[in-house]
């Protein structure tokens, strides 16, 4: 542990080991503990920690060359991904947009956005709407559209003004007398609400995580929502920005999670599994109909950083996806997320201890929440003072098992959820070797805690 750093860690005082090296879905520090990456980081590293295929693609580039500012020069490395991406989504994205990672890439599309209407001559559209309990990034432009209120409250000062409707929370919030689909057509109708409410004139997008990461773990859209967004979007000339910097690139067991529900937004962002840690990146699919309105009008976006399109990254993120598909990667995400579903479910429900507190198991592909709560049949959560999430981060670790508790899952304040995200090339050991260390977790964390 380190006793001094002159590193700002995310708390103080941390006492974090030192990582050493990785070896496929392990994390090595440099006291030999070999933890099984459940959660891969964030959900970041969907190929494990040693691929020799993308460590070999970033030294060859380095070799040619590291760095080349996009102002001067494109590269081979962001024009062989760029054509990678477009010709393996679906719809009409024709552009990509490289930045360096999830909070960049929302930026990003919200400017795109805004230029978009200015080149339209549409001046007012402004106001973007999101959902409650979403998480969008932390820089100021991507946390004032999040709903994530704990990571808002402090900077709200600094933020501009951001519209939100109700998350898709089919555990707490679909009625009895629903169906699925109901539920997720109610709730849907929120955005021609307040798109009426607000003026359609004002307002320029919707947000929105197609399933929902971080904030509330792993909330799956209902039957038909997506469509039903998608229509109103169309119907008040309101742009649809999905945010897939978490659950895309594969982690729900399609390279898009939208394609489960048959739409595509205007723009979509993504990050993470695009090169799976290996190098920071990220990026935006831009529209047909947004490009060729730039194009047609100023011919610029008013945006940049230093890092886009960065050669090295890109790199990364073009051996990755190469993996990903060559290796047929998304059929081992759908069958062992299957199986690791079940086998939390049989680990939970093996313990009486446990299995009361497990409220919900939730999720597509390797992308699964577990929420808990003080009494199953009431759902009511945990005394948020307790700090359940903590607890179970602390014991997973010292069960040599990586996962990714949070705290506020029902509105910032309430609850506790844990995030399972692990490489996409986990095998049975390994879904047996999660779910037994994390039942043991969680039974240690609830008892340090009663």
């Amino acid at each position: 542990m380190n006793k001094h750093s002159n590193i700002m860690q995310r708390t103080s005082n941390p006492q974090l080991s030192t990582i050493a090296k990785g070896e496929g879905v392990y994390l090595i520090d440099k006291q030999n503990n070999r933890y099984l990456d459940a959660c891969g980081g964030a959900a970041v590293s969907c190929l494990g920690h040693s691929n020799q295929r993308v460590k070999q693609a970033i030294i060859d580039q380095i070799n040619a060359v590291p760095y080349a500012h996009t102002s001067f020069f494109t590269n081979d490395s962001q024009e062989l991904l760029a054509e990678h991406l477009i010709a393996h989504s679906e719809g009409d994205f024709s552009q990509v947009y490289f930045v360096s990672g999830g909070s960049e890439a929302v930026e990003t599309s919200l400017k795109l956005a805004r230029q978009y209407f200015l080149e339209k001559g549409k001046t007012d559209k402004k106001y973007f709407i999101a959902r409650k309990q979403s998480y969008h990034g932390n820089t100021l432009g991507a946390l004032a559209i999040g709903g994530n209120l704990w990571r808002r409250k402090p900077f709200d000062p600094l933020l501009a003004e951001g519209h939100h409707i109700s998350a898709c929370y089919e555990y707490r919030e679909q009625r009895e007398s629903e169906t699925n689909f109901e539920y997720g057509q109610r709730i849907a109708n929120e955005l021609e609400t307040m798109i009426l409410d607000l003026g359609e004139e004002n307002v320029a997008a919707f947000v929105a995580e197609t399933v929902v990461g971080a904030t509330a773990g792993a909330l799956t859209p209902p039957e038909g929502y997506f469509k039903r967004i998608r229509e109103i979007c169309d119907q008040y000339d309101v742009l649809l920005i999905l945010d897939e910097v978490m659950c895309g690139m594969g982690r729900t067991g399609t390279l898009h999670a939208c394609e489960q529900e048959g739409v595509q937004g205007d723009l979509q962002t993504i990050a993470k599994g695009i090169a799976a840690g290996y190098q920071a990146l990220g990026a935006v699919l831009i529209s047909k109909k947004i490009v060729d309105a730039i194009d047609n009008g100023t011919g610029f976006f008013q945006h940049g950083h230093t890092y886009i399109g960065h050669p090295t990254g890109c790199a990364a993120g073009y051996a990755t996806q190469l993996e990903i598909q060559e290796q047929n990667l998304l059929d081992n995400v759908k069958r062992q997320g299957s199986n690791l579903k079940k086998a939390l479910k049989e680990s939970f429900d093996t313990d009486a201890l446990v299995s009361e507190h497990i409220g919900d198991i939730r999720g597509r592909g390797l992308f699964l929440g577990v929420e808990l709560v003080a009494d199953k049949a009431s759902k009511q959560p945990f005394d948020p003072a307790l700090k359940l999430h903590k607890h179970i981060k602390k014991k997973a670790m010292e069960n040599l098992l990586m996962v990714y508790p949070m705290g506020g899952t029902l509105d910032g304040v309430n609850g506790d959820h844990i995030l399972i995200a692990p490489p996409f090339i986990i095998d049975e050991e390994n879904v047996a070797q999660i779910a037994e260390r994390l039942n043991k977790a969680v039974r240690e964390a609830i008892l340090s805690v009663k």
